[in-house]
């Protein structure tokens, strides 16, 4: 008997056929064995389809949502986000010095340039910080930075201030910091810089942040209202009954999850994937314990200091 994804996706193999793919070739056994019994079933799960896949992960929005392939994805995606049309210029190389390197719990980023050569950088994270904003400002001005210095570089003596045009910075995040969650009713938080009067100053910097736990409690009561909703629950979503229903209101997301199962059926890559992110998942958890102990560290530290004043 089929589970309800084989019936829409004739591509997806049984669990039979993969794990004797995998027995029949030395380097796909090996890396198997490294995972535990959770991993390979969460591998498992998603290449026969019991499960869907989870699409946020780097690797497989990369394939999904490539701007260089598919810009016409993203574009739909960041205009239903920020409320105007969106067209894609390029993609843009995140630099190898960029703030975001030194410890970010991000499991997937991607910058580009938009038609009007403003530039939106796309950001998911696993883990929400207790202070969400005081990074995605970090992000913004690490992006703000680098704009000035390449324009800066490529204008000369003609360089101009008003050359510099405005950065986006839109993290998703699959577990929100606690600020977000005193607002379960809320799924989408725009945030930019305004004066306390009527003036208006271009200040370049614009926010959004997407709690998907909240979306996806939304969600559960109320269902798929809209197109938004609809590309939320495709990335953040892997029960297969949710999938079906996304599928027949919006038959484009078909399409979408049809690549994404053909994609799976090239077991080593998918695997060599899968690898990558649970390396990034295990690199992010370990940095979330450190920064969380430091807390502790610094909280007892506070109170030592408060102590020794005392005495």
């Amino acid at each position: 008997m089929t589970n309800v994804l084989q019936q829409y996706f004739p591509a997806i193999r049984t669990q039979e056929a993969i794990i004797e793919e995998i027995a029949g070739s030395d380097r796909l056994l090996n890396v198997w064995k490294n995972w535990n019994e959770d991993q390979q079933r969460e591998f498992l799960n998603f290449c026969t389809g019991v499960k869907g896949i989870k699409v946020l992960y780097d690797s497989f929005f990369k394939e999904i949502m490539d701007p260089d392939t598919a810009p016409e994805r993203l574009e739909e995606l960041l205009s239903l986000i920020l409320g105007e049309s969106i067209k894609i210029l390029k993609t843009l190389p995140n630099d190898s010095t960029r703030i975001a390197d030194e410890s970010s719990l991000v499991i997937m980023d991607i910058v580009i340039e938009l038609e009007d050569h403003s530039i939106a950088n796309v950001e998911v994270q696993k883990l929400g910080y207790k202070f969400p904003g005081q990074r995605a400002a970090c992000y913004s001005a690490d992006l703000l930075l680098r704009q000035y210095k390449r324009i800066k570089g490529e204008k000369g003596k003609t360089f101009s201030y008003r050359d510099i045009k405005k950065v986006y910075t839109i993290i998703f995040y699959e577990h929100s910091p606690a600020e977000f969650r005193k607002f379960p009713e809320d799924f989408i938080h725009r945030s930019s810089q305004k004066t306390d009067t009527a003036v208006k100053i271009d200040l370049l910097q614009e926010f959004v942040f997407i709690p998907l736990d909240n979306f996806r409690g939304i969600l559960h009561n109320k269902g798929i209202r809209n197109k938004l909703d609809a590309w939320l629950t495709f990335l953040s979503v892997d029960e297969p009954e949710i999938i079906v229903k996304l599928m027949q209101k919006y038959p484009q997301f078909q399409k979408y999850y049809e690549e994404i199962y053909q994609l799976c059926r090239n077991t080593e890559k998918v695997m060599g994937m899968f690898s990558k992110e649970l390396q990034e998942l295990d690199r992010n958890t370990v940095q979330y314990m450190i920064d969380e102990m430091q807390d502790v560290i610094d909280a007892q530290q506070e109170d030592i200091s408060k102590k020794q004043d005392v005495i």
